[in-house]
């Protein structure tokens, strides 16, 4: 894995063979965060990362600039691993979080500029992540919801769904919480 862009340009880690977690590719990171870049400043928001597993994500995002990045996860050694990789880097801006992303969605009271989820593709639970969110207290109005996924979910009747991206067999789809 690699830091795409921002501080840590470059930068590349390798998740130690024990980690389960399925790492957004290069090419399809880098896509959408091209598009992300479009729609909003990365300095100086606050970014949610639920299903953080490798903390990919959660590096791009404190590479380019965010003041706090909130991972939850699950399992305790992608926690181990997100944590001994940011004090690797100094990155102080990472808070990573071992938990329940669904107990996390229905307790936090704390509201963030943009939510990212990149849930296991086979998860249960899945179809249900935007209404989840969406209808929860996490987004500040006028924020971004990406979810990534595989190609059979189709969140196209959302009332918030803005548009989706494919990048080889990954798909992201982007939500706007209109107020």
């Amino acid at each position: 894995m690699r830091i795409i862009s921002g501080e840590f340009k470059g930068r590349r880690f390798t998740p130690p063979a024990n980690l389960k977690a399925r790492p957004t590719t290069d090419f399809a990171k880098e896509g959408i965060f091209n598009v992300l870049a479009n729609c909003i400043e990365f300095e100086d928001i606050t970014v949610l990362d639920l299903f953080s597993g490798s903390g990919s994500i959660s590096f791009e995002f404190a590479s380019r600039g965010a003041k706090q990045v909130t991972s939850i996860e699950q399992n305790y050694q992608h926690i181990c691993f997100i944590k001994k990789i940011a004090d690797e880097l100094k990155i102080k801006t990472i808070n990573a979080v071992k938990g329940d992303v669904f107990k996390f969605i229905s307790t936090s009271r704390f509201q963030y500029d943009l939510i990212f989820a990149d849930p296991p593709y086979e998860l249960d639970k899945l179809p249900l992540l935007p209404e989840l969110v969406l209808s929860s207290s996490l987004l500040k109005p006028n924020a971004l919801f990406v979810l990534e996924h595989g190609k059979r979910n189709n969140f196209a009747d959302n009332k918030y769904f803005k548009e989706t991206r494919s990048y080889g067999n990954v798909h992201f789809s982007i939500f706007e919480k209109v107020e």
